[in-house]
Order: C-alpha cells, then structure tokens, then sequence
C-alpha cells in the first residue's frame, strides 16, 4: 500500500490517466516486476520497490515520468521489454519505435538498459533467435530456414546463419538436424 500523499501529482493535471499510456504501461510492468520478487527481497529492496512504484504511480496520475529518475530504469526496462516481446516479428522494431511507443527519449531507453549490461538491440536479437530456435525445432515444422529467418526478421539466411551459429554454436540446419534426430531417437 501506497500512501495517498506519495501518489499525489507533484505538478497539477488529471488524477487518472488512460490505460494504454506509457506511464500506466511502465507502472504495470513494475508492478508485474514486484510481484514476481517481492518475496526474495530484503529491507532495502523493499524500499526501494516502495520508492519506484511511488514515483511511477506519481507519474501516471501527474501526466509524466521523471526520465532521469533512477528508480525508473527497472521499470521502463522491464516495459520496453514487454512490448519487444509482442512486437518481435514486427519489421519496425527498434529501440527508437520503443522509445515513441514509451513516450521517453531513445537514449532514456539506452540509460535504463545500460544498468544491466546489455542494450535493448541486444535483447530484441536474442529473443528473436530463441523463437527462430523453437520454430526450428518444432515437431511437423512447416518452414524452410530461409522462411524461418524472414519471420523474425533477419535480412537474409546467411545473417541469420551466422547469427544463430554465434548463440547456438551450430548452424540452424545442423541443430534441427540434431533436434529431429533426438527426437526420434526417443
């Protein structure tokens, strides 16, 4: 529970904001966040869980986030995330169209990532190669390795090829090849 004075809107405007606004996505996604590591934090955790989801309910019911508050960059991580996640098969995916759709600066985006080492493109690359993997794999495949990289947007074959062979350590035809014969194998 929040105290209501901590929720207050520091500058003055509506005292509830649409659903689908970055703010809300950002205090929704923090929640979400909380929930799942409420339980393995200790004092401080918990005061700084208390501290961000404040300053972002705050930001929902006062029209804007503070984009240089620290306590934010979990949160808007944890967001840009989520919507990269739905978005992945989408061509126009990048770190600006997150940035636009959160309503914060690309290089806001850039910050929050920057505190667990790994850029937003980096993740975006990663998750699309762990969904190419599973459609390699996927029992009664339908695509082609070329039809596979098409879908999660990899220029060509050969980029997906040495991209996977980088994460994997094999190229997609050798590991499906491998899956298929474990498979039947059992």
């Amino acid at each position: 529970m929040l105290p209501a004075a901590e929720v207050r809107p520091q500058r003055g405007g509506p005292a509830s904001v649409p659903a689908d606004t970055a703010e809300v996505r950002l205090l929704t996604a923090h929640a979400a966040m909380v929930g799942r590591t409420l339980d393995r934090l200790g004092p401080a955790g918990v005061d700084a869980v208390r501290g961000a989801l404040a300053e972002l309910a705050r930001a929902a019911a006062g029209g804007g986030p503070d984009d240089v508050e620290p306590l934010l960059s979990p949160a808007l991580a944890q967001a840009a995330r989520d919507l990269a996640d739905r978005r992945l098969t989408d061509p126009a995916l990048s770190v600006s169209a997150v940035a636009r759709e959160l309503n914060v600066s690309p290089r806001t985006l850039q910050r929050a990532f920057a505190r667990e080492g790994r850029p937003l493109s980096t993740y975006i690359r990663r998750r699309r190669l762990e969904e190419a993997c599973r459609a390699l794999v996927a029992p009664h495949r339908r695509m082609s390795v070329i039809e596979i990289a098409a879908r999660w947007q990899f220029a060509d074959s050969g980029h997906f090829a040495r991209a996977f062979r980088k994460y994997y350590g094999r190229t997609p035809t050798d590991y499906a090849a491998t899956a298929a014969r474990e498979t039947d194998a059992t």
